[in-house]
């Protein structure tokens, strides 16, 4: 029987722990049998969590027997991991065992080195400090997940259910993961990626900036058809002196930051309104419904209707 060994750390998130023994130990074979044995395996007998403290049967030579390991996140007060369990990690994928983070745990097997020239994901909120801190990482942020063959990563916290029914999948078959998704109450798939779930802030602007009188002006007319003419004029600028300004003080450029902008109402928008998609494309000043798609999906991943399905979806279950 395929074992699953999940690693206990201080301060470890119980979500991201919860989530594989669910996953797994609801996996069932076409004749009833268990697909997996989950064992929870840690440094000591004992681990704190930020609300209980968990008493772990396994130690971490049980990690040598494994057939995949998952590595969940942990709080930021954890600290660095220890060599011991960066060794065992090291050791594991020498033997060729397959290795998964869930959300944060993305920073253990990078501590590891196990992410090194491949591509990553983590939570969202985390995805710049990872590429920050470990550049020979090609991060993704804007997945849910990412298989690299024995080195599997997803994003933060749901989406560690979305990793653990993709690797049920690719062991026994859609079927199998199918069953165990309709015990965890989750599609076995979900359209588009984390870049969904992104809050896409516009960048802040020092105060007392001379553009900040015209963005809250842009902001305030967004439906209208805002040419990178008409705003320089709001400044008393010319368009290349204004273009120059802009980007010194936001770090994008008038265009980039209006799209971003427009994005953000109809975000806004499809959360809070039943307007139609029509009505919601005119309000954040896109020139036409199908512009207003194209656009939407390519900053977040899936269609005006998806996102909010979605989003009225996840507030029901919250």
């Amino acid at each position: 029987m395929h074992t699953v060994a999940v690693l206990a750390i201080d301060h470890v998130v119980p979500f991201d722990l919860s989530t594989p023994l669910e996953v797994f130990s609801r996996a069932r074979l076409p004749d009833g049998r268990e697909a997996y044995r989950v064992r929870v395996c840690a440094p000591r007998s004992e681990v704190y969590s930020e609300s209980f403290t968990i008493r772990a049967e396994w130690g971490m030579d049980a990690l040598a027997e494994a057939d995949t390991i998952i590595v969940p996140g942990c709080a930021e007060k954890a600290g660095p991991p220890g060599e011991d369990i960066l060794q065992a990690l090291r050791f594991a994928a020498e033997r060729g065992t397959r290795i998964a983070s869930i959300c944060g745990g993305a920073f253990v097997l990078a501590a590891a080195g196990l992410l090194d020239g491949l591509r990553a994901t983590t939570h969202w909120l985390a995805t710049d400090l990872l590429a920050r801190l470990h550049p020979a990482i090609d991060v993704r942020p804007n997945v849910l997940y990412v298989d690299n063959g024995q080195i599997l990563t997803s994003a933060g916290a749901a989406a560690g259910i979305d990793l653990c029914l993709y690797m049920v999948r690719r062991d026994h078959g859609s079927a199998v993961a199918a069953h165990a998704a309709r015990l965890s109450v989750m599609p076995l798939e979900r359209e588009g990626g984390q870049a969904q779930f992104i809050v896409h802030e516009l960048p802040p602007v020092p105060r007392g900036s001379v553009l900040e009188p015209v963005l809250a002006w842009i902001q305030d007319n967004l439906g209208r058809e805002l040419a990178l003419q008409t705003m320089a004029a709001r400044c008393g600028m010319s368009e290349r002196t204004f273009s120059r300004r802009f980007r010194e003080q936001t770090g994008t450029t008038p265009l980039q930051w209006l799209l971003r902008a427009r994005v953000h109402r109809a975000q806004y928008l499809l959360e809070n309104t039943d307007h139609g998609i029509d009505r919601i494309a005119q309000q954040a000043g896109f020139g036409s419904p199908t512009a207003f798609r194209e656009r939407f999906k390519r900053v977040t991943g899936i269609t005006p209707q998806s996102y909010r399905a979605s989003y009225r979806e996840s507030n029901r279950t919250t």
